[in-house]
């Protein structure tokens, strides 16, 4: 089952090392990788997408607690989340006029950008959950994709919605 796993970590030389030399010496597999600073420089957020049953998540995350830069663990699956993933497409069109309208038009429907232009490519930017990227790809396929990059997922817990009293709708009305 895959899972996505938020580590924040102090921003340091050599965590990420750490914590990837954590999975390879253990076989277990990072599908996507994603880290940045946070509004602290001081500390970053990695955000890990792997796959495996409950024990090993739960392996997973206990050995991600013992780093010593590890500031906090969250298994962002079991949450209300969002998740999002970027990708760039370089696709052909100078076989025929019709493929820059077609990728014109499928890039329409899927809200993505072109971002470059050639005689011969269009470079595609897409943001989106998974299912979308994969279907914009599909979708260009047939028009010959020549390069494919895509960054690693990012993704944030939601906040919890507040459930208002009846007296703080009340002063609320007021």
């Amino acid at each position: 089952m895959e899972r996505i796993i938020s580590v924040l970590v102090e921003n340091k030389f050599g965590v990420l090392a750490r914590v990837a030399g954590l999975f390879s010496a253990r076989g277990y597999n990072i599908e996507s990788l994603s880290v940045a600073p946070t509004m602290d420089p001081t500390t970053s957020m990695i955000t890990i997408v792997t796959s495996g049953d409950d024990p090993v998540i739960e392996q997973i995350m206990k050995q991600l607690n013992k780093v010593i830069e590890v500031m906090k663990v969250v298994d962002l699956t079991e949450t209300s989340h969002l998740d999002r993933e970027t990708a760039l497409i370089k696709i052909n069109t100078n076989t025929k006029t019709e493929h820059r309208d077609e990728a014109i038009r499928i890039c329409e429907i899927f809200r993505a950008k072109i971002v470059d232009s050639s005689p011969s490519t269009y470079t595609i930017e897409v943001t989106g959950d998974v299912d979308k990227v994969e279907a914009l790809i599909n979708m260009l396929k047939p028009l010959g994709i020549k390069e494919l990059i895509r960054t690693g997922r990012i993704a944030i817990a939601r906040e919890a919605a507040k459930t208002q009293s009846r007296r703080e709708l009340q002063v609320a009305k007021a």
